[in-house]
């Protein structure tokens, strides 16, 4: 299922061309066969994408945030559908907290802060 997923990516032209349904059908499996809090951050950005941002919200809300209190990645999606959403103070916000949990000097630190700074 992983590498179905990796192939509608890789074959999709642009984010407007790719199968987001058929990924988020994917990720649907993957859950049942491998329930984790990143599967499910996954299958929510895939629902942001396929539904519209406050759907994916919503998803994102719905995510055991307790098992990914350092993960970076759920904040800097949150981030990510607000910027979208034009609620620019939260989205810098959220993107201030990704980037305190990135590692530190990287490269995804770094984009974080830059996403701050354009808000």
């Amino acid at each position: 299922m992983q590498a179905l997923i990796a192939e509608c990516h890789a074959t999709a032209r642009d984010s407007d061309a790719t199968p987001w349904a058929t990924i988020v059908h994917l990720y649907d499996a993957l859950l049942v066969v491998h329930p984790s809090p990143v599967v499910a951050l996954n299958r929510a950005i895939a629902v942001g994408f396929r539904d519209g941002w406050t759907a994916g919200l919503a998803e994102l809300d719905a995510v055991d945030a307790r098992r990914l209190a350092s993960y970076y990645l759920l904040p800097a999606a949150r981030a990510d559908f607000l910027r979208r959403l034009g609620r620019a103070a939260e989205a810098a916000r959220e993107y201030r907290i990704a980037a305190d949990l990135a590692p530190p000097g990287g490269p995804e630190q770094r984009l974080l802060q830059r996403r701050v700074a354009t808000l």
